[in-house]
């Protein structure tokens, strides 16, 4: 008799080489992750309140990134900074989210995920704290705290959507996404309205960054306790065979030529060019439109007036439940009859919200109501796509790829959407001051020609997922079969780690 050490391990593995690829099986769990993975099932109601965990911790993080939009104009009159220095508040916040995306990624697919959510938000909780004290001569440690904070969401952003696709599977897992994902438009309209109510009850801006790390505190106890580890991939093979990990190299191989994902993740990038643009410049914008039209007088010292924050803020959360609500239920009715609903979806969202907010812009100059009106319509479209492109990413990937999948996601819409859009938009802005450096209308002006780059840019996203809707069946399909080999397939034969299957199935024969 061999000990466990000395015999070799029996595994299935897509492919009869020495190499173990990503969607090959083992009646065993890997030593390495031995210890954080749960063998016994999770109970039904213990899942349910894991969501809702997660669920809370997602608001806060969109309440956080979306208060400093909510405080913006006291921001710029305590510092002093003009339009681009502004946009650099999210964009150096973006920038370290998107590059650490890949790395929790990385530790995602192949450690602990519950540790690794732990010790991101505790970094969130600790740096955005720290932000709020931050003296006006020293606006550029405002911004290294901002980037900082970045790093506790990219951990969670990350990992957070896998542990769901874990615990439940068909619709509801859908379901289930999104509830999830409408905290994404919930939480980030809140960040306005609560951002400018204690900044306006306190008469201090910083105020605003130490309600969210309070409730944060709450939010890393409920993590601690009450969130399970599921094994990866437990709800699609349904606690049979457990799926095995590979290198990475092997993994983005496998990602890039998933041409649903790559379609997908340049549709979510455009997506994201315009929602990181319009969400940290509208309450500005309809600011000066307001000035401009001689509705109310410039802000000249702290509070600012928080109207446009709440408005704003409020048709966010609405629009943002509504959408992502309307989305699911559009889904779940096509998906019978159409395998490429979804993607089809998410190109009627872009395309037709597209339109709105051009004519939002256009009229934002002479009718507030109306730029409102069209905004409210524009969002509840957009909002079409929230959960369905998480949905997406989860059912055409396997689910040992799937945190690598949602940080490289993470990595492109971010280094190509809205790291750079506020930015852009602002040095768009700055650019053009020096047409009439002291004119309050052309202050509106000269924002609003920025701005009007972001419905160009929705409909290029809207074509993405048109093309994205060509190959989604066949990438489903494939991700499925990929899965869907079990213990039953039993080896013919294991040598020196080698392995060789009855059905010898290979990646090469899946449909492409």
């Amino acid at each position: 008799m061999t000990s466990n050490q000395q015999r070799p391990r029996t595994r299935l593995s897509l492919r009869s080489n020495t190499t173990v690829h990503y969607g090959s099986l083992s009646s065993e769990q890997p030593d390495s992750d031995a210890s954080s993975m749960q063998t016994n099932s999770i109970s039904q109601k213990r899942s349910y309140i894991a969501v809702a965990v997660l669920c809370y911790i997602n608001l806060l993080n969109y309440m956080d990134r979306y208060t400093i939009a909510g405080v913006l104009l006291s921001i710029q009159n305590y510092f002093g900074i003009p339009d681009s220095t502004s946009g650099l508040l999210q964009t150096v916040f973006i920038c370290s989210f998107m590059l650490l995306a890949p790395v929790f990624g990385y530790l995602g697919d192949r450690y602990d995920r519950k540790l690794i959510m732990i010790a991101g938000l505790i970094v969130w909780i600790i740096t955005t704290l720290g932000s709020s004290f931050v003296k006006k001569s020293h606006f550029w440690v405002l911004l290294l705290t901002r980037a900082l904070v970045g790093t506790g969401e990219a951990s969670y952003s990350t990992i957070a959507p896998t542990i769901i696709g874990d615990l439940f599977t068909g619709t509801q897992r859908t379901l289930m996404i999104s509830f999830f994902y409408i905290f994404i438009p919930v939480g980030s309209g809140l960040g306005y309205i609560l951002g400018a109510t204690i900044a306006n009850a306190t008469g201090d801006w910083r105020w605003a960054l130490r309600f969210s790390p309070a409730l944060g505190g709450l939010g890393l106890l409920l993590l601690v306790f009450l969130i399970p580890n599921p094994r990866r991939g437990a709800s699609d093979n349904k606690g049979g065979a457990t799926m095995e990990s590979t290198s990475y190299i092997e993994d983005i191989k496998y990602l890039l030529k998933n041409r649903s994902f790559v379609w997908s993740s340049l549709g979510v990038t455009a997506m994201a060019f315009v929602t990181g643009a319009l969400a940290f410049w509208t309450p500005t914008f309809l600011s000066r439109a307001q000035i401009k039209q001689g509705l109310r007088l410039p802000c000249k010292e702290e509070p600012c007036n928080p109207l446009d924050s709440y408005i704003f803020g409020a048709i966010t959360v609405v629009t943002g439940i509504v959408g992502v609500f309307l989305g699911t239920y559009i889904s779940k009715q096509l998906r019978v009859r159409l395998p490429n609903a979804d993607p089809l979806i998410c190109a009627v969202g872009m395309l037709s919200s597209s339109p709105c907010f051009f004519i939002a812009i256009i009229l934002a100059g002479t009718s507030i109501p109306a730029t409102y009106t069209f905004i409210a319509i524009g969002e509840t479209l957009l909002s079409l796509n929230w959960a369905i492109l998480a949905d997406i990413l989860l059912y055409v990937v396997v689910p040992t790829r799937r945190a690598t999948a949602e940080a490289l996601q993470i990595m492109v819409c971010h280094l190509l959407g809205d790291a750079g859009s506020p930015y852009l938009i602002g040095a768009i802005s700055d650019a053009l001051l020096k047409y009439n450096p002291e004119s309050s209308h052309w202050d509106f002006r000269r924002l609003e020609y920025s701005i009007l780059l972001c419905p160009f840019i929705g409909v290029l996203g809207g074509l993405f997922f048109l093309m994205t809707s060509l190959y989604i069946k066949e990438d489903r399909k494939a991700a499925e079969l990929l899965t869907s080999v079990t213990q039953n397939d039993k080896p013919e034969a294991v040598e020196d780690g080698a392995t060789a299957t009855k059905s010898q199935l290979t990646e090469d024969q899946l449909p492409q």
